[in-house]
């Protein structure tokens, strides 16, 4: 009689021997499967090898003893992530002194700006290892209205799976023109909007190998592009006009719960749901829901069926589905300038006037007046960039020359980072962008000499906040002192 063996008939030790190759994602299954494998996904061997490969200066031994290895290793994780750190690895460039109009940093820890019709890529892979680093892009003629990052291998560039991680720019202009690029220069050029093109899509349109982006303009027309179309200009790469607003295109997002349907608001307040796969000769007829907001939007991101609009002094919520305003998740006495919603906590974000405020989407419903759950205090100014993750809130603004992090969970403020130069702070040379990404994020600030982008990295950081007075802690691990520029010579 046959016998079958399966994986728990396996001892421990071997179990957690081949347990030691999992990733995180693998281990949390792991441990949901069955009690035995939890012990074996929750031993101590398995943890001391994230210990050695992720926090190679850090040993478990300085932390808690009471805690095991999987413990101290998950909450070294989440301080990381929580920038609970004096001594990230930092770095800063210098550039002409002109306003910068959008930030971004890839999960490679590629930093991209732009300043007027400029655009500008740092390599900090290349920084810290002595390559050149610094790569422009000019190709634009008026001011750049919109970038976004979206990955290679939802495009028809997408050739191998050593490509996995990249990803393509695409920027928009007042220049009437919309640009990919890739490998350092303009791949295609795509025209069409008469008039200032004002904002992309956050995301892709569609399934499989014909997604296309999104383009809002001036002339108050949604165009639809593809990607898979050749030529460095383009050619036949418009698929669809959209026609139904009648002011400019603000603002436009993907919806969550079907990627074929492109949300737009336009600066007249009329919000619009298009479903971008509809054939017909009329494209107005694309249009498959409408609504409006009582203010001029400031934001708008889009969660499952779910639409969160900013708008004046309050946050609306909207389903989708039949374009009901659902609750006011979030309203204040004063203008909203940002907000970021975290739909996984029921969380929203909103920045104010010299504070930000968190609010809890659940406390709101069934009351026409919600209240904040905390404010968080200490601005200078209109609070204009507000990131939120499950581990971290981040604000800044214009007129504050330090952004300061928050636990997402209580609202204690963790940190605080200067943002402008030595000889700029306490003018009005406060954070004009930020990008947050993980244990890593970027600030730019414009002073009247130069602008500054400065990088800072929490991965390796081992000087916890509590271990140095605010006057005492250091600025940085390594580069400090050192400051990259393309203005200046590295060595200055």
């Amino acid at each position: 009689m046959e016998t079958s063996t399966s994986i728990t008939d396996m001892d421990a030790d071997s179990l957690a021997e081949c347990g030691r190759y999992l990733d995180l994602q693998d281990l949390s299954n792991m441990a949901m499967s069955c009690k035995f494998l939890k012990t074996v996904a929750y031993s101590d061997s398995i943890w001391q090898r994230w210990f050695s490969e992720h926090c190679p200066l850090q040993m478990p031994s300085t932390f808690s003893q009471a805690s095991g290895v999987r413990e101290s290793y998950l909450a070294r994780r989440t301080a990381l992530r929580q920038f609970k750190f004096v001594d990230p690895l930092a770095a800063k460039f210098r550039t002409e002194a002109k306003p910068f109009n959008h930030l971004l940093l890839d999960k490679n820890n590629n930093i991209v700006f732009s300043q007027g019709s400029m655009i500008q890529m740092i390599k900090m892979g290349s920084v810290f290892s002595g390559r050149d680093f610094l790569v422009t892009l000019n190709d634009h003629k008026a001011r750049i209205t919109c970038m976004r990052l979206f990955p290679l291998s939802e495009t028809s560039l997408f050739r191998s799976e050593t490509q996995e991680e990249e990803n393509v720019l695409v920027t928009s202009s007042c220049d009437h023109s919309i640009r990919l690029w890739r490998k350092g220069s303009c791949q295609r050029c795509f025209r069409g909007h008469n008039g200032p093109v004002s904002t992309l899509s956050d995301k892709l349109l569609g399934d499989g190998s014909g997604k296309v982006f999104a383009s809002g303009g001036e002339d108050g027309t949604v165009r639809l592009w593809s990607l898979s179309s050749s030529g460095k200009r383009g050619q036949q790469a418009l698929k669809a006009t959209l026609y139904g607003h009648t002011t400019p295109v603000k603002l436009m997002s993907v919806a969550g719960h079907k990627t074929s349907l492109l949300v737009t608001i336009s600066k007249d307040s009329k919000v619009r749901v298009w479903d971008t796969t509809t054939s017909s000769a009329v494209r107005s007829s694309c249009c498959v829901g409408m609504t409006s907001v009582l203010s001029a939007p400031v934001g708008m991101k889009c969660d499952e069926s779910l639409l969160y609009v900013a708008a004046g002094s309050s946050v609306a919520t909207i389903d989708l589905r039949t374009m009901q305003r659902v609750i006011t998740a979030a309203i204040g006495q004063h203008k909203v300038y940002s907000f970021d919603i975290l739909p996984s906590k029921s969380l929203i974000c909103t920045g104010g006037y010299d504070k930000a405020m968190l609010w809890d989407i659940r406390k709101s419903q069934g009351t026409l007046k919600p209240e904040p759950v905390i404010e968080l205090d200490g601005h200078v100014g209109p609070v204009t960039l507000v990131h939120m993750d499950p581990y971290k809130i981040v604000t800044g603004g214009p007129e504050d020359d330090q952004i300061s992090v928050w636990e997402v969970e209580t609202g204690t403020q963790t940190n605080t980072w200067v943002c402008s130069s030595d000889e700029e702070q306490n003018s009005n040379a406060g954070c004009s962008a930020m990008a947050v990404n993980g244990c890593q994020f970027v600030t730019a600030s414009c002073g009247k000499e130069d602008g500054l982008v400065w990088f800072r990295d929490f991965t390796d950081a081992t000087c916890p906040v509590s271990s140095f007075s605010h006057e005492d802690k250091p600025s940085s691990k390594f580069w400090d002192p050192q400051s990259y520029s393309d203005t200046e010579n590295s060595d200055d």
